[in-house]
């Protein structure tokens, strides 16, 4: 109980008045005659028994009525507890968390089952509906009142791979709100991870129509290991072993020590001890990978000591294959830009591409098609009859490299390309008289991996008018140095100076080594992705030519990941559980991609309570942490039935006071 106007409650000192009427009234004699007192002395009178409290049930009746007054001006209240589900059409919303780390004992089925217990305890014609979520919210039911259908959704319900998003729960709860236009009481059934807290907490942010009461399932800190993170080539071009390189992460408060191993197609090829210690990282090199010619599966795995086995397996995918060639094409044999060229991609270990040289006179004949891509380097004259056929062979996805030189000066347009050459521009060697890269688009492959050529010093260039095409640098003078033009389904790619180090000191800077190595691959098709995506990642499955046909995937479980219309229709697939995805493209172009869980997952800690009351009170008009039970405490005013006291205490009393004076009236006369 409580008082709205506690002040008000000063007012009791009025109870004085009924003790004043009481007991200090004056007492009244009747005087009689008497002789002489001029002998007797003065003095006063006092008689304890005219002071005693007379008509003693008078007295509290009037006591009372006071302090009741008092009280009704304070206006009192009280406490009340009143079920929320008796707000107007509130819909209960079951929202079941089926991320990896559900995947750790039994939360999961602790969860679903806590789920189908809510389902039982509903009136009934109340309405709810079942989600569950991970990093994205599924809907599983209807809003409905039948419980049949509600513990069916429950039951549905699989471990995900997924990680946890408590902003994406409430991004759908504020949907589901104002779509239904009814408020929402929400019971979420999680381990409430730390890890799936956003960084921003206004992402949290619930509307006024809803009320969240968590249900923490085993929230507390659990010792996890898993295999973090696996660095393995994503192809391989030779028959030597190779080098993988495993981190292992834990999360206990001691050291722990564990066997890891490396397997490939099911097969153990070497097992190593590692100790981790407490709450942190440990690596391993394995030197034994030997590929075999195909897609490979590959596997990091520890040995199982805790409740999460689904992140002690970490997958990588590794192919084995020849080396592509690629079409080098020179004014005459034994140019210093082949000799750069080939120097650069040796330099960064690449031996996807064999690179086989040919000077003009020699490729009249050649048919570019069974080339990854073509390089002319600084050239004069060009047959007709290739330069025809590098053009049909760009329009039906080739790429061709072009690096204009001082011999490109006396050519009108650019081969293959045809866009029109201006003017060569040249620099003198002495004092400060070059150009440098003033501009590079870092968002282009050939310059994603190094977007700074600092100190790289630019003779001569050619300046090549670009059109529509797209220029990834350029000079200080604003000459485009790279252009990047879309032929057909291909690519001509020109580099406005040479590959040698006579128009530009570009070779001997460390930045040349990337540009080759990222260019040869972007033009090349080459995948230059990691071994392994993320659950959640996303592929492109098809080109734009390749628009109607039919594209297989196969997930994990080996059943089809796309339905029959999507197989002709999808541009991507996305990720949804961890495991191998068998891409299989209508123009050859088969990938095995290897998908795991984020790691973040594997930490099992908790979210604080503090943290989720301040979830909870971000709907505005919630009761604070107090809304986390199903009920609400709401204060009922008292005032009406103070007041009805008052005034059947006020007809006693004076039912009480005409009695009481009646009889002393009798006794006057």
């Amino acid at each position: 109980m409580g008082f709205f106007t506690p002040w008000f409650l000063a007012g009791a000192v009025a109870v004085g008045l009924p003790v004043w009427l009481h007991l200090l009234r004056k007492h009244k004699t009747t005087p009689l005659p008497f002789s002489s007192l001029m002998f007797f002395e003065r003095r006063t009178q006092s008689s304890i028994k005219h002071r005693r409290l007379r008509y003693l049930l008078l007295f509290a009746a009037r006591a009372l009525l006071v302090l009741l007054l008092v009280v009704a001006f304070a206006h009192p209240y009280m406490r009340r507890t009143v079920l929320a589900s008796k707000r107007s059409g509130e819909v209960t919303v079951l929202a079941v968390d089926n991320s990896l780390s559900m995947r750790a004992g039994t939360r999961l089925s602790q969860a679903k089952s806590a789920a189908k217990s809510a389902i039982g305890g509903l009136r009934v014609g109340q309405r709810a509906q079942v989600l569950a979520f991970g990093s994205r919210v599924q809907v599983m039911s209807e809003v409905t009142d039948d419980r049949n259908s509600l513990n069916a959704a429950v039951d549905s319900i699989e471990p995900g791979d997924t990680r946890t998003s408590f902003a994406e729960l409430s991004r759908s709860l504020r949907s589901i709100a104002q779509s239904l236009q009814l408020p929402l009481a929400v019971e979420l059934y999680s381990d409430m991870q730390q890890s799936g807290w956003p960084a921003n907490f206004n992402d949290l942010r619930l509307s006024a129509a809803v009320r969240l009461n968590p249900h923490p399932i085993d929230a507390k800190e659990t010792a996890n290991f898993t295999v973090e993170n696996v660095v393995a080539p994503r192809r391989v071009y030779d028959a030597k072993k190779t080098r993988v390189l495993a981190t292992v992460a834990g999360f206990a408060n001691q050291k722990a020590t564990r066997s890891m191993s490396l397997v490939l197609n099911g097969r153990v090829l070497e097992t190593k001890q590692v100790e981790v210690p407490e709450n942190g990282r440990a690596t391993v090199e394995f030197l034994s990978l030997d590929v075999p010619y195909g897609r490979n599966k590959g596997e990091v795995r520890i040995d199982t000591a805790d409740t999460l086995a689904a992140d002690d397996s970490f997958y990588f995918s590794v192919e084995r294959s020849d080396p592509r060639h690629a079409l080098f094409v020179q004014e005459s044999a034994g140019s210093r830009g082949l000799l750069f060229f080939k120097a650069a991609l040796d330099a960064a270990g690449q031996s996807a591409f064999e690179i086989d040289p040919a000077t003009v006179d020699q490729v009249a004949n050649v048919m570019p098609g069974k080339y990854a891509f073509v390089v002319l380097s600084d050239i004069g004259t060009l047959p007709p009859t290739f330069e025809n056929a590098l053009r049909e062979y760009v329009r039906g996805g080739g790429s061709v490299w072009i690096a204009l030189g001082h011999l490109s000066v006396g050519r009108a347009k650019v081969p293959v390309s045809g866009d029109a050459i201006q003017e060569a521009r040249y620099t003198g060697r002495e004092g400060e008289r070059f150009q440098t890269a003033a501009w590079l688009d870092a968002g282009h492959p050939s310059i994603l991996k190094d977007d700074r050529w600092e100190g790289v010093k630019f003779y001569q260039a050619i300046h090549v008018a670009p059109g529509t095409a797209r220029v990834a640098a350029r000079l200080s003078d604003q000459t485009p140095l790279l252009i990047d033009s879309q032929l057909g389904e291909g690519h001509v790619l020109t580099f406005a100076s040479a590959f040698d180090n006579v128009a530009n000191d570009f070779p001997v800077h460390a930045s040349f080594v990337p540009f080759i190595e990222q260019t040869a691959r972007y033009l090349g098709r080459l995948d230059a992705g990691p071994a392994s995506v993320l659950v959640g990642g996303f592929a492109e499955l098809r080109d734009s030519k390749e628009k109607g046909a039919a594209v297989d995937v196969l997930d994990p479980k080996g059943e089809r990941a796309l339905a029959l219309d999507e197989a002709t229709k999808a541009q991507n697939i996305q990720f949804t559980m961890a495991g191998f995805y068998d891409i299989r493209r209508p123009n050859g172009r088969n990938e095995l991609v290897a998908v795991n869980a984020d790691r973040r997952e594997s930490d099992l800690s908790p979210v604080t309570q503090d943290s989720l009351s301040l979830w909870q009170n971000t709907a505005q008009g919630t009761a604070g942490a107090g809304s986390a039970s199903s009920d609400e405490q709401k204060p009922v005013s008292l005032w009406w039935y103070v007041m009805l006291a008052v005034l059947l205490l006020a007809l006693a009393e004076s039912l009480l006071g005409n009695q009481h004076l009646s009889v002393d009236k009798e006794a006057a006369v």
